[in-house]
């Protein structure tokens, strides 16, 4: 049986790595270089990472690539294939190309020119209804810059209505920690629009607005929400809501802006589990 403060430290080791590969996705990320920027044997880091994350490293940054590619794909539409691969961490055209057909069934060429609807289709009608009744091309949005902040997370699979369940325990460790003042930021690692709900990445975060504040006997992992510009969507609704001005937002508002998308993901800043915001 292993120990609750052992399993506590391989859940922080597996958190911190996750966070470290969605951060340098663009990079050449390997098993020898993560051992020794996590001062950890590798064949140790694999077993640690498989067990608390259910896939290995490779497969995870493969995963990952491959999702961000085909997102940006059909939001980009003025960067080459090639520059998409490189922004996803592909050192050729020819290895991204094999990679995403074995993926999707089809070719980056001919996803972006509208093969994605074709494999959307599906997902489209198991995770979304039609009873929205927002008008999302009236939303106020706006360009702002992001300061980068340090954030306290809980990491989740799936974007499904136990999205809540996650927040309770945020709450909960709020109250513990008698933190008074705070923002939380619920972000979306992936595109749910081409990626069935339950298997999308989704991170819950408290971000504390007191400085120095002393939390060092906290469970809890924590990331960088990085500097960026983006555009904000002022939106208050239902979980359904929120998923289809993700729907509005990938295939029709950003491939017409005239903006594109980066690797860094969306994210959404909650009040009162109310969706105030959905920044791309």
């Amino acid at each position: 049986m292993v120990k609750k403060s052992t399993n506590l430290k391989r859940s922080k080791i597996a958190n911190d790595l996750m966070s470290y590969i969605f951060d340098n996705i663009q990079t050449d990320i390997n098993l020898d270089y993560l051992s020794e920027e996590f001062n950890i044997n590798k064949f140790h880091l694999h077993r640690i990472f498989k067990e608390q994350m259910g896939t290995s490293i490779y497969e995870t940054i493969k995963s990952i690539r491959l999702q961000k590619a085909s997102n940006i794909l059909i939001t980009n539409r003025y960067s080459t294939i090639t520059e998409i691969a490189n922004m996803c961490g592909y050192s050729s055209q020819t290895s991204f190309i094999r990679a995403f057909k074995q993926r999707f069934n089809q070719t980056p060429k001919y996803w972006r020119n509208g093969g994605y609807k074709e494999y959307s289709n599906k997902i489209l009608k198991q995770n979304f209804d039609d009873n929205c009744q927002l008008d999302f091309s009236s939303l106020k949005r706006k360009l702002v810059k992001v300061v980068p902040r340090m954030a306290y997370y809980l990491r989740q699979k799936g974007y499904t209505k136990n999205y809540r369940e996650i927040w309770e325990k945020m709450t909960a460790w709020i109250y513990t920690n008698n933190i008074k003042e705070y923002e939380q930021i619920g972000i979306y690692h992936d595109n749910p629009t081409i990626t069935p709900l339950q298997n999308c990445d989704y991170v819950a975060c408290v971000v504390p607005k007191v400085k120095n504040l002393n939390l060092s006997n906290t469970n809890l992992p924590m990331l960088e929400i990085q500097e960026c510009l983006c555009i904000t969507f002022d939106i208050e609704g239902t979980h359904n809501d929120i998923l289809k001005l993700a729907q509005w937002v990938y295939q029709e508002w950003l491939p017409n802006s005239g903006y594109e998308k980066i690797t860094i993901p969306t994210y959404m800043i909650l009040k009162k589990m109310i969706f105030l915001k959905i920044i791309q």
